[in-house]
């Protein structure tokens, strides 16, 4: 079966900055939904047409990745409004951040803790990959229709190109 619009895809990849260096590691096949929410438009487009087996390599700009770095997006931030325990990497929802914060943040964006000082944090709303070009290698490993519930959904499930929440030092990015 051959790579369509509507069609669940099962992907490895390696991700790569465009000095080399190696930015993840899928080892093990993801699904995701072509015609969904789970992939770049950019990814999509090069896989149309592919099927189980097929190796393809994309370079890919923040546009068309996670976007540029957006310095409106670093908050500067009293410590004293985060829990004690709080480290570098961990992340906020924007909708249940404490109360006390930067009205002007938006809501609708996961904060990453980049800094911390004694008397502040810096949160930064940015992806960890924005601004950054990109380039990915793929394998295609399955291919198969999408069921009614997955087209429903938007998405087979998989988060990878949506930023989630990580636990503290995890630095996965699937």
């Amino acid at each position: 079966m051959e790579i369509t619009p509507q069609c669940v895809v099962a992907l490895t990849w390696t991700l790569k900055d465009t000095l080399g260096e190696t930015l993840d590691v899928l080892t093990e096949p993801v699904e995701f939904l072509v015609g969904g929410d789970d992939l770049f438009d950019a990814i999509e487009t090069a896989l149309q047409g592919h099927g189980p087996g097929a190796r393809v390599q994309l370079h890919l700009e923040p546009e068309q990745a996670f976007g540029d770095f957006d310095e409106n997006l670093l908050f500067l931030e009293p410590r004293s409004l985060f829990p004690k325990e709080v480290e570098e990497g961990m992340t906020f929802d924007g909708a249940a951040l404490p109360s006390g914060v930067n009205a002007d943040m938006p809501k609708n964006v996961l904060y990453t803790v980049a800094e911390i000082y004694p008397d502040h944090l810096v949160l930064d709303g940015n992806h960890p990959l924005a601004g950054i070009a990109l380039r990915l290698d793929l394998t295609v490993n399955a291919v198969r229709d999408a069921t009614e519930e997955e087209i429903g959904r938007g998405t087979a499930g998989t988060g990878f190109f949506r930023f989630e929440p990580m636990a503290p030092g995890s630095d996965a990015l699937h």
